[in-house]
């Protein structure tokens, strides 16, 4: 079965008074590429979460978010006052104003509220019955991801199928013209004899090597035949269940070649007709398996 690298899959998991939420997208990548942005206490762990997403996705362009939601009334940051450094700028600004002669405002104590690390935020510590909920909401995010993919990919395998068949029956129409084709060579080949006997002086020998060179150069079965194996390999391959985007580029990388020596060497307008509209099937195939996993 094949599995696009397009998806999108979300989960959410419940930790007390607190939601967490994994969003997780995924795009044409060659590479596995992951962008993760999550909170800062569940940094220390993330290490852990790209090994995890990494197994589970293999490749494309991942983005994941994680964020937390509160219960209503609670608050996720929370804030202590400094007391002693407080009580530390309040005097320097009475000794301050003391050595200058002045009175102390009433207004100093709010800014002094406002000067740096007055106010600090506590870092709580990641308990472990958060950290298992966070992965098995990642985990679900990435399956439904996967279940999306495969959904795509089912979509991509019907079509990329159904343009397999189209180069098979191009492939087979190709046969058709054979006949005709091989008639036009010997008529051209007997002329051409005929003209060259016309010369008394003739190297009979380098005349018969000449003909097997041609007819040779101009013999197609072989590209036929390969071409006719490599559509059944390629089918057998997308069929298996181990399908790889990678491997059936190389298989089209093949279909490609025998196809365009095929064309080269033809020789005949009907059948680089057929040829061409091979070329066109077979490059929206590449075209589709860029997006396979």
């Amino acid at each position: 079965m094949l599995e696009s690298m397009t998806g999108f899959g979300k989960a959410i998991a419940t930790c007390g008074d607190k939601k967490i939420v994994v969003e997780i997208k995924s795009l044409n990548s060659r590479q596995f590429d992951l962008n993760i942005k999550l909170p800062s206490l569940y940094r220390e762990k993330e290490l852990e979460l790209r090994k995890l997403l990494s197994e589970r996705l293999e490749r494309g362009k991942v983005e994941a978010l994680i964020y937390t939601e509160q219960a209503e009334g609670q608050s996720e940051k929370r804030v202590r006052l400094n007391r002693e450094l407080a009580l530390a700028y309040l005097n320097d600004v009475r000794e301050l104003a003391e050595a200058g002669g002045l009175e102390l405002s009433e207004n100093a104590l709010p800014s002094i509220l406002e000067l740096p690390e007055v106010w600090q935020q506590e870092r709580p510590e990641l308990e472990e019955e958060e950290f298992h909920k966070l992965q098995e909401a990642v985990e679900q995010a990435a399956d439904a991801l996967l279940g999306f993919r495969r959904k795509e990919g089912a979509i991509l395998a019907d079509d990329i199928a159904s343009r397999i068949a189209a180069i098979e029956a191009l492939r087979l129409s190709v046969e058709d013209h054979l006949p005709q084709r091989l008639k036009t060579v010997r008529e051209r080949i007997e002329k051409n004899i005929a003209d060259v006997l016309q010369n008394e002086e003739v190297d009979h020998n380098r005349m018969e090597q000449e003909i097997i060179y041609y007819l040779e150069k101009l013999d197609i079965t072989e590209e036929h035949t390969r071409l006719s194996s490599h559509c059944a390999y390629f089918r057998e391959t997308m069929n298996s269940g181990k399908a790889s985007g990678k491997k059936l580029g190389f298989i089209t990388q093949e279909m490609g070649r025998e196809i365009n020596t095929m064309g080269s060497k033809a020789n005949h307008v009907d059948i680089q007709k057929l040829v061409v509209q091979m070329k066109d099937e077979l490059e929206k195939i590449k075209e589709q398996l860029l997006n396979i996993n």
